[in-house]
């Protein structure tokens, strides 16, 4: 038994069946502990790819995974993913391999303070450097990891403490959860919804993770009070449900705002309100008296009123006390309730038609950002898992798609380029009998193509949809909005479709509407990954603007 065994071992205790890494020689005794613990270790084509891959394992099943990396270089490659796992509260652990013991403060090779710096970015961070130690810290990091708000645990091992033998003392993982909801929090928050003219419940994350979306729905149902989901997280509540009013955030349809600003009561559920989510701190607004239920509510210091019931509890567990203390609104209540949900709704659903025009019908050149949601909606399996990028193209996808109760979505709430991908490649190893599909911009693919060949290499098979409009888009507009010139925001031309083929995958290219929907037929019966480069007229800036 070595300290990586009990490193090893200890993961595969708290969940992890994979770990994602570049290779380094500062962490090889690693990598055979957890071949040996029953881990499946995935070598990547650059750390960044690795950290996303992580991220997506833990969003989507819950259960953490590993990324590994070797020094300050592979510290700082992961700690896009980190950063990511953190806004997420994502469980994730990463593990970097530190200079020996004797050379530490000499500036040995790549030395850098990681549990200081890098790990800054994480839930918990330590560095392991006496073996006797080394049970209890991989303890205390796995249980944070767990507890509370998940979030990643950040372990940096010095390369000669990897091949020492441990202290006696085993590792001993506990998962502190919040007590149970108390019962006259619980009575009061349904009373505060009860009690409104026009009361509204935005879900985030936390009702996903606890597995409280059919709760959640029998709640809204029962109280006949809508429900919006936060931003990139659209799967917390079924988008087919009557009393459904739309995502928050970047994309939104112009519904959303209003009915949050003029709703009399907000029960904010698993949600973070980060500063997409609500509207740059616009909700709850101030006139708004609203309840926060959270794994971990807003400390003070954050741009958010303090809230009117504020309860530390597990979304779910506080769905299932909410469920037995409320029975369903007066006859009275409820037409009027209805009635008012049913315009909300009709409302909504005008506003999110997926756009196929601009002004005065101007469509533009190449493929319509529009019609490609309309066709993933008709075409897409009910169990498709989907996942994004960051980029404007992602405000068509948050505007027009319906996710039904079997689909999933993948996107990380820190607004980081590169993630769709590994995140397509992640949730192929999890979920291999489910459909992926993710959607790219030119920048952020380009950042993690070279992730193609893990792809392949692994046999997953994505289906990649890049939307190409030759510029990083965001920026450009911000640039626009700002009265700027464009620096530094035009881009030149890539044949994605061509980077593809070259690493094993299937490359396509679509320039008209109607190439899109045999293409992606085909891409999703491929037996193998599947890129579609996808040419965007760059005047098209928005679902709302097109230059």
């Amino acid at each position: 038994m070595t300290v990586a065994d009990l490193l090893a071992r200890a993961l595969a205790d708290a969940g992890v069946r994979w770990a994602f890494t570049v290779p380094g020689e500062s962490f090889l005794e690693l990598l055979d502990a957890l071949r040996r613990a029953g881990i499946e270790v995935i070598a990547t084509r650059h750390e960044g790819g690795a950290a996303f891959m992580a991220e997506a394992i833990g969003q989507l099943t819950g259960r953490p995974a590993a990324c590994l990396g070797t020094r300050a270089v592979g510290a700082s490659n992961l700690g896009i993913g980190i950063h990511a796992a953190r806004q997420d509260s994502t469980p994730m652990v990463a593990i970097l391999g530190q200079v020996e013991r004797a050379l530490r403060g000499r500036e040995a090779l790549q030395e850098a303070e990681l549990a200081a710096t890098i790990g800054g970015l994480a839930k918990w961070a330590a560095e392991i450097d006496d073996p006797e130690l080394a049970a209890a810290q991989i303890g205390e990091g796995l249980s944070s990891m767990l507890s509370g708000r998940p979030g990643p645990a950040f372990f940096s091992v010095p390369v000669d403490v990897f091949a020492q033998p441990p202290g006696a003392q085993p590792v001993e993982i506990t998962a502190a959860r919040p007590a149970p909801p108390d019962a006259a929090t619980v009575a009061r928050t349904l009373a505060l919804l009860a009690g409104a003219q026009r009361p509204a419940i935005l879900a985030g994350g936390g009702v996903i993770h606890a597995g409280a979306v059919d709760a959640l729905q029998q709640l809204s149902e029962r109280l006949q009070v809508p429900v919006f989901t936060a931003w990139r997280r659209p799967t917390a509540f079924p988008n087919d449900d009557p009393r459904y009013l739309g995502v928050t955030g970047y994309g939104a349809a112009a519904t959303v705002l209003p009915r949050l600003k003029s709703a009399d009561a907000l029960l904010v559920l698993g949600c973070r309100l980060n500063e997409p989510a609500s509207f740059e701190y616009r909700i709850p607004a101030r006139g708004t008296r609203w309840a926060h239920v959270d794994l971990a509510p807003r400390q003070p210091g954050h741009r958010l009123r303090k809230p009117t019931i504020e309860l530390a509890a597990d979304a779910g567990a506080f769905l299932h006390a909410a469920l037995e203390a409320s029975s369903p609104a007066k006859d009275d209540s409820l037409k009027a309730r209805e009635q008012a949900i049913a315009a909300d709704r009709e409302a909504y659903l005008a506003a999110s038609l997926p756009v196929e025009q601009g002004p005065s019908g101007r469509r533009g050149a190449g493929v319509n950002p529009g019609a490609v949601i309309a066709t993933l909606q008709r075409v897409l399996a009910p169990q498709s898992i989907i996942t994004s990028d960051a980029g404007n193209f992602g405000l068509w996808l948050a505007r027009s798609f319906r996710f039904g109760r079997q689909n999933a979505f993948l996107g990380s709430t820190s607004g980081a380029m590169g993630f769709g991908l590994p995140a397509a490649i992640a949730a192929g190893l999890a979920a291999p009998e489910r459909p992926v599909v993710a959607l790219c911009g030119d920048g952020g693919f380009a950042m993690t193509m070279n992730e193609l060949e893990t792809a392949v290499r692994t046999g997953v098979r994505p289906v990649v949809l890049v939307f190409d409009n030759r510029r990083f888009g965001t920026i450009a507009m911000h640039q626009q909005n700002e009265g700027r010139d464009a620096v530094a925001t035009e881009l030149g031309p890539f044949d994605f479709a061509a980077v593809a083929r070259a690493a094993g995958a299937q490359g396509g290219r679509v320039t008209r509407d109607v190439e899109f929907e045999p293409a992606l037929r085909d891409a999703l019966t491929a037996d193998r990954p599947a890129v579609l480069h996808l040419e965007i007229d760059p005047r098209w800036v928005s679902p709302d603007r097109f230059d």
